[in-house]
């Protein structure tokens, strides 16, 4: 039953901290598009792609005092931090779910901003289309990020790389 919540516990924990939750959803969206076991549901939502289920195991999370949410208020909007407890390491401690690679694919998903993982969310969203087409879709529905060339070719080089240290 707590599989799944042990291996966001896990990804937190592998991670160190998650600075901001639309990070964390989008750090555990781009590792489930590279295959790793995330159960989760997603949305196409305001900022990328969206998991309720993944707010919600949080939530439930926090109140199991497994992981901490740390508030803080920058002024136009408040950050949330997130990071395991020892009671969480604990729980980690029963549960199986270690997966090959995934340290070094959380560890290149958290040195990146939340903006640059939108983008890169975004882009494997529409991954079933062709390259121009998800290039397309993401000044549509992205617009008013103004993603330049470089940011663009920059995304899809990471992803590459992603896809490459998981495949080792």
């Amino acid at each position: 039953m707590l599989h799944e919540h042990a291996k966001i516990v896990q990804f937190i924990t592998l991670a160190g901290e998650v600075a901001g939750r639309k990070k964390l959803q989008k750090m555990v969206y781009i590792a489930k598009k590279m295959n790793f076991p995330y159960q989760e549901k997603y949305q196409f939502h305001m900022f990328g792609p969206y998991s309720e289920e993944l707010t919600l195991r949080v939530e439930e999370l926090c109140n199991m005092d497994f992981i901490s949410e740390k508030m803080e208020d920058k002024g136009s909007y408040v950050q949330y931090t997130y990071s395991c407890t020892e009671e969480g390491r604990q729980f980690l401690s029963t549960m199986s779910t270690h997966h090959k690679n995934l340290d070094q694919c959380i560890e290149r998903l958290n040195i990146k901003s939340s903006r640059f993982l939108e983008m890169v969310s975004t882009l494997l969203y529409f991954d079933y289309l062709p390259r121009e087409e998800q290039i397309e879709k993401l000044h549509v529905v992205k617009g008013k990020l103004n993603f330049s060339e470089k940011e663009i070719e920059e995304a899809f080089a990471f992803i590459e790389d992603l896809q490459a240290v998981i495949t080792n």
